[in-house]
């Protein structure tokens, strides 16, 4: 995938930071230890002056299987004497060595002359982020989904108790957000506005998060018109490929579709997205507030059959913002 320049500057920057404040606790924690304890330096020294005398061999032709052999015994011995005074001390055995986020690479962003996989996976965050700049990701949870604001009372006219529907799409979407996987289904919400559709949707995206995953959430409007921009170059500069991002995710959550202006555009950009997605087996959450009628007069037969591949959840109630007020 392309990524910005900017892109690239952030995450090489976090990949330093992350190396810098590991090798720094390192130290601290060697200080710590060396002032309690002095004779781990004449330990280090010794294993400092094994390694000299490897290269001074190999430089002075004189490296021989017993030396390197006598050597690295003698490494050894002094790598246990340190491990020896450390359990000793009540410090665990890797207390002295860097606590890296990426053991690979050891935060270096670079494995076997390539980019590693961390640095991959931090632009991709880091894009990912940068596209969903607008939703408040952290705000929303399942924990402050109130079904005490949905009547518990049976309809008379759709037979529903609207508070037992809500309670049973609530743990749906529990369910869904703890066992996400790549191969998790994609969800259609549909109801009239302010029933907690975006809210159960952010509320997924959180926890998909910190399961490590890639997220992009954002309104239709906002995501097609930045597809529209990239399409006819008029995105902004630095901006990242949209339209890859927006196929490639691992979770993409598009926020109010139906809402957007209704171009031929859009239209196909919307199947495109849709049926991408499908194709490749990556999860897609769609919100809106029109009916299945009004979603089917908006869009392309060829959209509304592929949503129909979705898992459905009607919601239903009354409007929340409205009843906080």
């Amino acid at each position: 995938m392309r990524y910005s320049s900017a892109l690239y500057e952030k995450a090489a920057s976090t990949i330093k930071s992350r190396k810098e404040n590991a090798e720094a606790v390192a130290r601290r924690h060697r200080d710590e230890v060396l002032k309690k304890y002095p004779e781990l330096s004449d330990i280090e020294n010794e294993m400092a002056q094994a390694g000299l005398d490897v290269i001074r061999a190999m430089g002075s032709g004189t490296l021989t299987p017993e030396l390197v052999n006598g050597l690295a015994k003698h490494n050894l011995d002094a790598q246990k004497a340190r491990g020896e005074l450390l359990a000793a001390a009540g410090y665990p055995e890797d207390y002295l060595k860097p606590s890296y986020v990426c053991k690979k690479c050891e935060d270096s962003g670079i494995y076997n002359g390539k980019l590693c996989e961390c640095h991959l996976k931090l632009l991709r965050q880091l894009s990912y982020d940068e596209l969903s700049s607008t939703s408040p990701l952290m705000l929303s949870s399942f924990d402050g989904f109130d079904l005490s604001y949905y009547p518990a009372r049976t309809d008379s006219k759709t037979g529903i108790s609207p508070r037992k529907r809500m309670s049973e799409i609530l743990g749906f979407c529990k369910e869904y957000a703890a066992t996400f996987d790549l191969g998790s289904q994609s969800i259609f919400m549909n109801g009239a506005t302010g029933l907690g559709k975006t809210h159960l949707s952010l509320a997924i995206a959180g926890e998909v998060v910190e399961k490590g995953f890639g997220v992009i959430y954002g309104t239709a409007q906002n995501l097609l018109g930045k597809l529209e921009r990239e399409h006819f170059g008029r995105q902004n500069e630095g901006e990242s490929n949209i339209e890859q991002m927006l196929l490639e995710c691992d979770l993409l959550i598009i926020d109010d579709l139906g809402t957007e202006f209704n171009t031929s555009f859009t239209v196909a950009s919307v199947y495109n997205i849709i049926n991408t997605r499908l194709l490749a087996g990556l999860p897609t959450i769609i919100n809106t507030n029109l009916s299945w009628k009004e979603f089917e007069d908006k869009y392309e037969k060829r959209v509304t059959s592929r949503i129909y591949t979705f898992v459905s959840l009607q919601f239903c109630g009354t409007d929340i913002r409205m009843l906080k007020k």
